[in-house]
Parts: C-alpha cells; sequence; structure tokens
C-alpha cells in the first residue's frame, strides 16, 4: 500500500504489483470545495489546491493483460481518467463499472461523447436497471445511439471477469433508488481480495453482516460520508442515510481488514488534520487517500 497526498497533482505510475487497485477520488458526490458552499473546509480548498477532493472513484489494473477498469464515471472523470493513463501508460481504459445512478457516479459518461473522448464501444457494466435508465433518457441514449458506449446489464451476485486475473462481483446494497438500485463491489485478483462500498443507506438496513463481508477481504473502501449526524444543521438526517462514522467503527474494531473510509461529504471533519482523524487513527482505521493502492 502507498498511501499519497490527497490534494497532489498526477500521480507518477503504478507499482503496487501486476494487479492493483488505485484510488481516484475519496470525495462525496459534490467533491471538496463543493459548490456555493462557504464552509471553513470549502474555503480551504478553495484557496489551497492541496485539499481538493475528487469525487470517489477506483481503478483497476492488471499490468500483464494491459487493461485497466474504473469503477464510477464521477464528475471528475477527466482528471481521473488522465490520472489512470498516467499511472497505468500500458494499459488502456477496456471498460467503466457503474455501482449506481446518482450524480457523482455516472455524470462523466458525457465526456465519452462525440463533444468530447468520442469513445468508440466502450463498456459500460451496470444493472440492468441502471441500464434501462441510460438506453432510454438522454443525453445518456445518445452515447448508445452513436456507438460511443456499449450497456452491459450484470445478474448481482455472477462474477465478472474483467481479465484472466481479475474479478469483479457486484453485491446489491440498500441506498435511494430514483433511477436505479445500488451494488457494492467484491473485486478478487490473484493474491487478495477488496470490498469497495461507496454508498449505502445504513448497516442495519442491509440483508448482510457488514463485520463478516469485511472480515471476508484484505482490504474495505467504505461509506464515510458523515462523522456524525450534527454536520448539516437544519437538514433532516434520515433523508441522506448513511452509515456515520462511528457506527462503523464499532461494527468494524478488531477487523483483519485493512479499512479506509471514503466517499466523505465536505463537512466531514476527518478530511483534515483534527481530533476526529486522530480518534480514526487510535481505532486502527484510516481516510482513503487520493493515489493510495493495494495489491491485489
Amino acid at each position: 500500500m502507498t498511501p499519497a497526498s490527497a490534494g497532489a497533482g498526477l500521480p507518477a505510475s503504478a507499482g503496487a504489483g501486476p494487479v492493483e487497485a488505485v484510488i481516484l477520488g475519496i470525495a462525496q458526490d459534490a467533491g471538496v470545495p463543493q459548490i456555493g458552499c462557504d464552509c471553513p473546509a470549502c474555503g480551504a480548498a478553495r484557496a489551497d489546491p492541496s485539499l481538493r477532493q475528487r469525487a470517489v472513484s477506483v481503478g483497476l489494473i492488471d499490468s500483464e493483460a494491459r487493461v485497466s477498469w474504473m469503477i464510477d464515471a464521477t464528475p471528475d472523470f477527466r482528471e481521473q481518467y488522465d490520472a489512470l493513463r498516467t499511472l497505468a501508460p500500458d494499459c488502456p481504459l477496456r471498460g467503466i463499472l457503474l455501482t449506481h445512478i446518482h450524480i457523482g457516479h455516472y455524470l462523466g459518461l458525457a465526456q465519452l461523447g462525440r463533444e468530447a473522448l468520442n469513445a468508440r464501444g466502450m463498456p459500460v457494466l451496470c444493472s440492468p436497471r441502471a441500464a434501462a435508465f441510460l438506453a432510454s433518457n438522454g443525453p445518456w441514449s445518445q452515447l448508445v445511439d452513436n456507438g460511443n458506449i456499449i450497456l452491459t446489464p450484470w445478474t448481482a451476485g455472477a462474477p465478472i471477469a474483467l481479465s484472466p486475473a481479475l474479478t469483479v462481483t457486484p453485491v446489491t446494497v440498500p441506498h435511494r433508488a430514483e433511477f436505479s438500485d445500488t451494488v457494492a463491489f467484491s473485486v478478487a485478483g490473484p493474491r487478495q481480495t477488496l470490498f469497495y462500498c461507496p454508498d449505502i443507506d445504513r448497516w442495519e438496513a442491509w440483508d448482510h453482516d457488514i463485520r463478516a463481508v469485511v472480515d471476508a477481504h484484505n482490504v474495505a473502501l467504505l461509506d464515510a460520508t458523515f462523522f456524525s449526524g450534527a454536520e448539516l444543521p437544519g437538514r433532516d438526517m434520515s433523508k441522506i442515510p448513511h452509515p456515520l462514522v462511528t457506527d462503523t467503527v464499532a461494527r468494524l474494531r478488531g477487523t483483519t481488514a485493512e479499512v479506509a473510509l471514503i466517499h466523505l461529504n465536505h463537512s466531514n471533519p476527518l478530511l483534515r488534520d483534527t481530533p476526529e482523524r486522530a480518534w480514526l487513527r487510535e481505532q486502527g482505521f484510516s481516510v482513503g487517500a487520493q493515489w493510495q493502492n493495494w495489491p491485489l
């Protein structure tokens, strides 16, 4: 594992192993700074580019097969695509996997259209419901009609071979389902496994035991949108349910997996050098960092 500073520029190159996962962003859908927000954290990020955070995404690289994949196409897709090319210049992007249809996870697909990359036949792997949404609603349907993307629906729970050495399995999780269902991914390489869950309503709302799921993996990247329920004064937190970091830590304390927290809202004190972040380290957990990578 090689962590890097959150707001660093382009990385140098990949190097965790022939098959690896790399964090391309750790922020909630709107990134940091968030548009229209004048809180101290967003103000500091505007003044200091090193404090800015891109929306959450993970790259998967198989340097022996010379392919890479990206989980989620965020509003920061352009920069994350360039970063993945820099990390693995000999491993062109083979396709994109979508966790769900919320703005931080699919808007970047627009960059594949003829106004931008004009991709040819880029596979987009997603749930059947997400595929139906993209195929029947513009401008996404134009990407399909023009052949920029090829929608490839999966079956939840069925492994998907991305390369001879890299397999992912979508796992359905409870989350706001206005346009599609939501999945997490279990990622398996020759050496290690990684669980990627950027969005879920509450651990107790899931029909899986999060402790058992995490213990079954070597690495877990987990939804940490809010540290506590007091972060957004005046907002009904029941309308934006996510596991609180304190609850996640209580459930996973002593786990055998390495846990890195992702999908942090701009209000989350873990984004800064705070007592909350020191407490998290004392519990044996960390905040994910841009360009952090793990051999798989």
